[in-house]
This record gives structure tokens, C-alpha cells and sequence, in this order.
């Protein structure tokens, strides 16, 4: 059966530029929008140093001259680990403009895995942002004896000892070198841009994926202009100079990076923040844009919850009824009548002291990628006047497939696909992707990008989904997440584990189930909920996180969760027993990839004896089957 190929709707605002390199958004930002504030870094007075994109590109220009003399030349590959900030986007356009390929490090990698893609990377020079990072890097240096030039972006190396062989400049040192080969060659940025070409190779990003050894994604400089660009000029409400945009999100990830090439070509003012600072940062910035990940909206909602929660006489009744009102929020319906009125009120009462208080009160998009945003949260930031726009993309899609657009909104969906970009729906269900915006293919690995490309240019994107009758794309599940029951049923589990984390007192949920004869869940539980549930139901209030998780009433208010959560769904699908665990998944612990997913197969291999206990468990009229202690 012939694919149904989805395009982007006949109204959309986007355009779809191809033939670009990345060097030609900077340059139309310096041309046609030149801003004095275009780059902004924190300073630890709390203001901001701004540089403008005239003075950026200049530096630029310097540094790759600087590159070009320590003898890298087009085609070299450079590592990158650094900090997402100011630096990393002026040697990300350094490297760029000497035709060099950069190639990004996880900060949160271990040391096997960042020598393994420095390697493979075929590095053969480094960047570090500070001298702390110059210091971590020295401990693994001797393990990548190609790399034979290290360049500090900020500080003083000190006393830091570098392989033999190894130079270490710094930039400074490096744009006074770039200076000089510019006096006696002012022709060479021009050279250097003429010989770059929309289809070069641009980054080396190494998904950290769910199993086996990172792959290194090609990306060129077309997949990224068209990709980052296509989708931010969608966006009609959004002009240039005057649009804040705050930057928290990790720059080794294509979705931050896309996204700031778009914001830079159109002459937006960035400012650099990271997720420690987020929230002091936000009032100070009062932005316009930023791209976030679900897990921060989630967490913003939690704490106004908790808040609520806390709360006491009219103050805890209006935050109440005003947050009731958002979770019966429809985006996709204006409410008319008494109900806008109702809205109107709660507007003035609840949502814009919280906008002020969370530095929103001139919020105009909140780009929302990486994961799937509850549906029921998109309805009420909608409601509370912060309008979440969601997306859906891989690294091997520069990122963007699909993206909710004016007029194109609606809760549980990623939007039509972008302007320039096919979607369809194989016969197994799985989301293929044919455009400008696909990857060149893995590095290196024939066989793994044949795996995922087939011969009529689909890429096959490995989660399963559905076209709506309004031609919103909806994700339902990673294809490699399905399991099987003992039964022979099968099990997505991403519909069941939103629901759960509906509730703000399961901070994370995994659903499983392989080969067993029903489906079981691990909760984690949002402790200070729980605690300010326990306060709010008159139970015993403890220090003792482990005893308050094995009280009769919090255990019956889970058993409750997962009851509402089975509700509506098969019933071979529907969890029997649930056992709750203390320490929550994260990067740190290995159970989350960098970019948030749940290395699943991680999860059932950690937590194994916590799983067969539930199955093990013969507690007569539990749901829960064991009691709730660390697994």
C-alpha cells in the first residue's frame, strides 16, 4: 500500500531556505539586523556583557584565520567540551569558517565515552571553555594522542600539564595569530566562506541513545539552516532585534543549537543561562522565546501546585479554583460566555502574578522538544497565558519533523510537519521522514545508517505515531519500547506512564512487563509532594521519607494514581502492582540518556530485584505488592 505523505499545512508562514551555510545566517544577521545586544553572558554582579554580532563575526574571522595557521585545515575535525554559552557559539562559527567539522562532547559523559568519541571522531584538536575544564581534560589527554592542539576559550591554564607534543593556546593568543594572518591576507574570511558549501559536513553529534556506543550524526550546514530557520520563521509573532530569547539547554544537542542559528540570523538578543540559574534569570531577562524540555514545564507546574497546596484560607480556595480551570483548558477552543469571563478573573487573580513571578510577562513562544509534553499541561500554560508550542524531531533530523504553529495547535499532538519536510506512517506504524533536514548518515557506520535509510530516501525514525484528522502528528511510543506480555499481548508503555506523571506526586514512571503475564510499574515519587499531601490529609508528618512512602494512606492515594491512570485501557495493559522507588532516575545514575530519554532496558536491569518482588509478592488485596522502600 502506497504511503500517505503528510506535508506542512497550506496556511503555514514558514520557508523553507535551502542552498545556506551556517556562515550565511551570520552574516545576514550583521547585514540586515545589526544588534549591539546580541550576544549576552551572565556577569557575577548579576547584570549582563553584550556583544554584538557586528564585533562577534569580526572575532570570528580572527579565530578562524587563528585555526588556519596552527595548521588545521579544511575537513579537520575539532572536539568541543564545553559549556553551553557564549563561547561554545563563537568557536562553533570559528571552527565552521576555517571548514573545519566540530565535533561536541557530553559534559555528563564518562571518561570511556568521551575518549571513545574524540577518537572515533578522529579528532585532531580540542576546546575547553575554562581552566577547571582544562583540568578534567588533562586527565584523559593521554588517551587521545591525535589530538596534538588544545585551545582554552576563557582563563589562565596555571599549572595544568598537557602530553608532550600538545600545544595549548588560548583565544586571545589565538585571535592576535588570526590578526596578523588577516594583515597579511584581508581576503582570506571571503575565501574561506567561498570555499564552504551547503552540503559540507558541519558537526559530528553523537547520540548517547539508549543502548550500545554512541553514533556520531552527520549533519551538514544545509540540514541545520534549513531545519533551524524553516521552523523558527513559522513562528509570524516573532520580529528580530526586539525579541529576548533565553538559552538554557545544552548546546551538544541540535535542538539548542538549531535553534540559536535561527535566533542569530534573525537578529534576536540570546542570553546564555544553564538550568542551575534558570529561575534567577528568567525575571531578569523577561524573555520573548525560549526552547525548554517537558521535564522544566512539569517541575514550573509541580511547584505552582505545591504552592497551592501549602497555601491557606482564600488565597489556597482562589489558587485552587484558578488552577481547576486551567486543567479544564482546551487550547484548541476560545472559550466564549460566562467561561471567558471565568477565565478573565482567574487571569487577573492567579495566572498574571504567576507570569510575573516566573519573569513571563512578555512570553510569546515556548519551544518545547526532546520529549512528549503532557497534554493536560500544554491546556493550562495555555490557559495561563504562556503558550507552549510543541515539537518533535531526532539529532538525524537537524532536529525538527513536525512543530505546532499558529493556528496549528492542539493538546497530545507535535503539530503538521515543517515547511520543506515529508512525513508518513509505515504499515507497522512507525514515523518515516524525507527532506533536506535528514542526516547525511552516520559516521563511519555503513551498516547502521542502512538500518534506518531506506532506497527511496525515508528515514526511519523508530517511534510510532498517527496523523489526526487535522493532520497533527501524534507520538504514541518509542518502537523499540513495546513489549510483549507472557500472554502474547502487547504493551506500549509511554500512554501509560504520562498518565501516571499527570499526578505531581509520581515524578517519574516506567511501565514494564517483558515476559511476565501482566503489567507492573516503577514509580518515583515526587517527595515534597508527598509530603505536602501527607500535611493536607492529616497524616503523621516524619523526617522519614522511607516510613512516610510505607504509610497505608500515601500508599492508597498511589494505589488510587494508578487506578485512574488504567482507566479506559485494556486490560492486559493496565498495571496490577507498582513498587516505588526513592532515588529518582537521572543522567548522573545512568538511567537517562543526555537528552532525558529513559535507557530502559537500564531501568528493568537495575531495579531487577525490585521487579521480581512484585511479581513475587502474594499480598492478598495489595496493589502495590511490596512495601515502598529503595529498590
Amino acid at each position: 500500500m502506497a504511503l500517505q505523505i503528510h506535508t506542512a499545512p497550506s496556511d503555514s508562514k514558514g520557508k523553507a531556505v535551502l542552498g545556506r551555510t551556517l556562515l550565511q545566517a551570520l552574516d545576514n544577521a550583521v547585514e540586515k539586523y545589526p544588534n549591539p545586544t546580541a550576544f549576552n553572558m551572565p556577569t557575577e554582579r548579576g547584570g549582563w556583557t553584550s556583544t554584538s554580532n557586528t564585533d562577534f563575526s569580526a572575532t570570528v574571522n580572527e579565530l578562524a584565520a587563528g585555526l588556519r595557521h596552527h595548521g588545521l585545515k579544511r575537513g579537520d575535525h575539532v572536539a568541543f567540551f564545553m559549556d553551553s554559552d557564549y563561547w561554545f557559539a563563537l568557536y562553533d562559527h570559528a571552527t565552521l569558517l576555517s571548514g573545519c567539522v566540530n565535533v561536541p562532547l557530553y559534559t555528563t559523559f564518562s571518561r570511556e565515552n568521551l575518549v571513545f568519541v574524540a577518537t572515533h571522531g578522529e579528532a585532531k584538536a580540542m576546546v575547553v571553555t575554562n581552566p577547571e575544564m582544562l583540568a578534567q581534560y588533562a586527565e584523559w589527554a593521554a588517551d587521545l594522542p591525535d589530538i596534538t592542539l588544545v585551545i582554552l576559550a576563557t582563563g589562565a591554564a596555571g599549572d595544568v600539564k598537557l602530553p608532550d607534543g600538545v600545544r595549548l593556546t588560548t583565544t586571545d593568543e589565538l585571535k592576535a595569530e588570526g590578526r596578523t594572518q588577516l594583515a597579511a591576507s584581508p581576503n582570506l574570511p571571503d575565501e574561506m566562506r567561498d570555499e564552504i558549501q551547503p552540503d559540507d559536513l558541519a558537526t559530528l553529534i553523537y547520540t548517547s541513545g539508549t543502548t550500545g556506543q554512541p553514533k556520531g550524526v552527520m549533519l551538514t550546514h544545509e540540514n541545520i539552516s534549513f531545519n533551524g530557520y524553516g521552523a523558527i520563521s513559522a513562528y509570524t509573532q516573532l520580529g528580530h532585534a526586539e525579541e529576548h530569547v533565553i538559552t538554557f539547554l545544552p548546546m551538544t544537542h541540535i535542538y539548542a543549537r538549531a535553534l540559536s542559528f535561527a535566533s542569530l540570523a534573525l537578529g534576536h538578543s540570546v542570553y546564555y543561562s544553564d538550568p542551575d540559574h534558570l529561575v534567577g534569570h528568567l525575571p531578569l531577562v523577561r524573555p520573548t522565546m525560549f526552547a525548554t524540555v517537558p521535564r522544566v514545564l512539569e517541575k514550573v507546574f509541580d511547584k505552582v501546585m505545591l504552592g497551592i497546596e501549602e497555601a491557606e484560607g482564600a488565597k489556597k480556595k482562589i489558587g485552587a479554583w484558578a488552577m481547576d480551570l486551567a486543567t479544564d483548558y482546551d487550547l484548541q477552543k476560545e472559550p466564549g460566555g460566562l467561561e471567558a469571563l471565568k477565565y478573565t478573573l482567574a487571569d487577573k487573580l492567579v495566572y498574571s502574578k504567576l507570569r510575573e513571578r516566573l519573569g513571563l510577562t512578555r512570553i510569546k513562544v515556548v519551544s518545547v522538544g526532546g520529549a512528549a509534553l503532557r497534554g493536560d499541561l500544554a491546556n493550562a500554560f495555555a490557559a495561563m497565558g504562556i503558550p507552549c508550542f510543541q515539537g518533535y524531531g531526532l539529532t538525524e533530523t537537524s532536529p525538527v519533523i513536525c512543530a505546532e504553529i499558529p493556528g496549528h495547535r492542539a493538546a497530545g499532538t507535535v503539530g503538521p510537519p515543517m515547511v520543506g519536510v515529508e512525513a508518513a506512517i509505515a504499515s507497522d506504524g512507525e514515523i518515516l521522514t524525507r527532506g533536506p533536514h535528514v542526516m547525511k548518515g552516520y559516521f563511519k557506520k555503513p551498516e547502521e545508517t542502512a538500518e534506518v535509510m531506506d532506497d527511496e530516501g525515508w528515514f526511519h525514525t523508530g517511534d510510532i505515531g498517527e496523523f489526526t484528522s487535522d493532520g497533527n502528528l501524534r507520538i504514541t511510543d518509542r518502537k523499540k519500547a513495546l513489549f510483549k506480555l507472557s500472554t502474547g499481548k502487547y504493551v506500549i508503555p509511554q500512554p501509560l506512564e504520562n498518565a501516571l506523571q499527570e499526578s505531581s506526586l509520581v515524578e517519574q514512571a516506567v511501565v514494564t512487563g517483558i515476559g511476565r503475564n501482566y503489567t507492573t510499574a516503577l514509580l518515583f515519587p515526587g517527595i515534597d509532594a508527598v509530603r505536602a499531601w501527607a500535611k493536607n490529609h492529616g497524616v503523621s508528618a516524619t523526617s522519614d521519607d522511607d516510613a512516610l512512602l510505607r504509610d497505608p494512606a500515601v500508599l492508597a492515594e498511589f494505589e488510587r494514581i494508578v487506578a485512574l491512570a488504567n482507566s479506559g485501557t485494556d486490560h492486559w495493559i493496565q498495571v496490577k502492582r507498582f513498587q516505588l522507588c526513592r532515588e529518582p532516575m537521572s543522567v548522573e545514575n545512568g538511567l537517562l540518556t543526555p537528552k532525558m530519554s529513559v535507557k530502559r532496558s537500564d531501568v528493568n536491569k537495575r531495579y531487577s530485584d525490585a521487579i521480581d518482588s512484585i511479581y513475587s509478592a502474594t499480598v492478598a488485596g495489595s496493589s502495590h505488592g511490596v512495601d515502598a522502600v529503595p529498590a
